[in-house]
C-alpha cells in the first residue's frame, strides 16, 4: 500500500488527484496541506486523512509519495523539498517557471533515487496512444505536417474564480501558452517521437481582464510554428478565450492520409486515407473542463500510472527527464514572442 499526501488543495486536487487516489486500491490518502487550511479540511472530510499545519510536518510523516498541486511558482521549491525528504513526487504541469528550476528538479530526483512524474495526461488518452501506434507502423507513410489545438473559456471556467492566481504573472509566470501549450507540445513529442528544434511564436492578451478593466499580464492566446528534427513543420495553437465548444484536437498529416484525434464528438480517432477510405475508432472522449467543473469526470490514468510505478519500482512514463523537453520549448516560445525571431530550443 502506497501512502500518499497532497500539497495544494485547489481545483485540480478536487476534481483529479483526490478522487483518483481514492479510487486506486493500491494507495491510501494520508492527508492534505494547503496554505488555506479550510480547503484541506474540506477534502479531509470527504477522503479521510490528516490536515497538516505545514509542508514540513507533512513530509516528516510516514508517506511514500506526494502530489504537488500548488501554484506554478512553487512547483520546483516544494518538489525538490519532497524529493530530498525521500518522497516520490507527482508534480502538476507546467513543471517549473525557469529552465534552471526544471533541470534542478530532474537532477535532485536522480540524486535522491526517487521518482519525479509530471501530470501531462494527454499521453495516456486512448486515441493518442492509438494514433502514435498508427504513425509508427508506417502504414500511412512519413509524416509531412501536423496541427494541434487546445482552447477553452479560461481558468475562471475551470476554477470558478474570476481573478485567480492563473492571471498573476508573479505567481503563474505563464498564461495559456504553458497552461495548455505544454500539454500539446509534450503530446507532439510523444506522438511523433521527434524533438522540436526551432519555434516561431506569438503570445498575446486580447480579452482576459483584471478587476480594474486592464488586460491581465499573462497571455490568453498563443500560436507557435514548430520545426522538428527531421525538418517537418506544423502548428500549435492555444486559447483561453474560446467561449464555445472546447477544442482539444490534433491532426497528423502523412503521405498516405490523415490521423485525426478528438475532433469528432463520436469517434475519438479517425483515419482518412489518401485513397478515400475512412476508418473511425470509438475509443474514448476527453472530459472537457466544463464537464469536470459540473461534476462530470473520467479517470485520466495519471494517478494510476504514478502509483503503479512507485509500487513496482520503475521510472514512470511521464517522468521529469521526458517532460523537460516540452518545457524547453515553452521557454523558447517566450523568447521568440519577445524577440520576434525564430528561436532554437535548448537541449536539442
Amino acid at each position: 500500500m502506497v501512502n500518499v499526501a497532497i500539497i495544494g488543495c485547489g481545483k485540480i486536487t478536487e476534481v483529479r488527484h483526490a478522487p483518483e487516489y481514492s479510487e486506486n486500491k493500491n494507495c491510501k490518502i494520508v492527508g492534505f496541506y494547503d496554505v488555506f487550511s479550510e480547503k484541506a479540511e474540506a477534502l479531509a472530510k470527504i477522503y479521510g486523512g490528516k490536515v497538516y499545519a505545514s509542508v514540513e510536518e507533512l513530509l516528516a510523516d510516514d508517506i511514500n509519495a506526494v502530489s504537488v498541486c500548488v501554484a506554478n511558482r512553487y512547483h520546483a521549491e516544494i518538489s525538490i523539498q519532497a524529493l530530498k525528504a525521500g518522497k516520490h513526487v507527482l508534480c502538476e504541469k507546467p513543471m517549473a517557471t525557469t529552465e534552471d528550476d526544471c533541470e534542478a528538479m530532474v537532477k535532485v530526483a536522480e540524486e535522491s533515487g526517487k521518482y519525479l512524474m509530471i501530470g501531462l495526461n494527454q499521453r495516456l488518452a486512448k486515441a493518442h496512444v492509438k494514433g502514435r501506434e498508427i504513425l509508427q507502423s508506417g502504414e500511412l507513410g512519413e509524416l509531412v505536417g501536423f496541427e494541434t489545438h487546445f482552447s477553452h473559456p479560461g481558468p475562471e471556467g475551470w476554477t470558478g474564480v474570476a481573478n485567480s492566481w492563473f492571471f498573476d504573472k508573479k505567481i503563474a509566470e505563464f498564461g495559456a501558452m504553458a497552461d495548455l501549450g505544454v500539454h500539446k507540445t509534450d503530446l507532439l513529442y510523444y506522438l511523433i517521437g521527434q524533438k522540436i528544434v526551432k519555434t516561431s511564436a506569438i503570445l498575446t492578451t486580447v480579452d482576459k481582464r483584471n478587476q480594474d478593466g486592464s488586460l491581465v499580464d499573462v497571455d490568453d492566446n498563443a500560436i507557435a510554428l514548430y520545426t522538428l528534427e527531421n525538418g517537418v513543420v506544423g502548428t500549435m495553437s492555444v486559447s483561453w478565450t474560446n467561449y464555445g465548444q472546447e477544442d482539444n484536437s490534433t491532426k497528423l498529416y502523412c503521405q498516405g492520409g490523415v490521423i485525426r484525434m478528438y475532433d469528432d464528438p463520436t469517434y475519438s480517432l479517425i483515419v482518412e486515407a489518401k485513397n478515400g477510405s475512412i476508418i473511425p475508432y470509438e475509443l474514448d472522449q476527453l472530459t472537457s473542463n466544463k464537464e469536470q467543473t459540473s461534476g462530470g469526470r473520467s479517470n485520466t490514468g495519471v494517478i494510476d500510472t504514478f502509483i503503479e510505478a512507485v509500487m513496482n519500482g520503475h521510472e514512470p512514463a511521464l517522468n521529469g527527464k521526458s517532460a523537460i523537453h516540452a518545457m524547453h520549448v515553452i521557454f523558447a516560445n517566450q523568447r521568440s514572442a519577445m524577440s520576434g525571431k525564430v528561436e532554437s530550443v535548448k537541449g536539442v
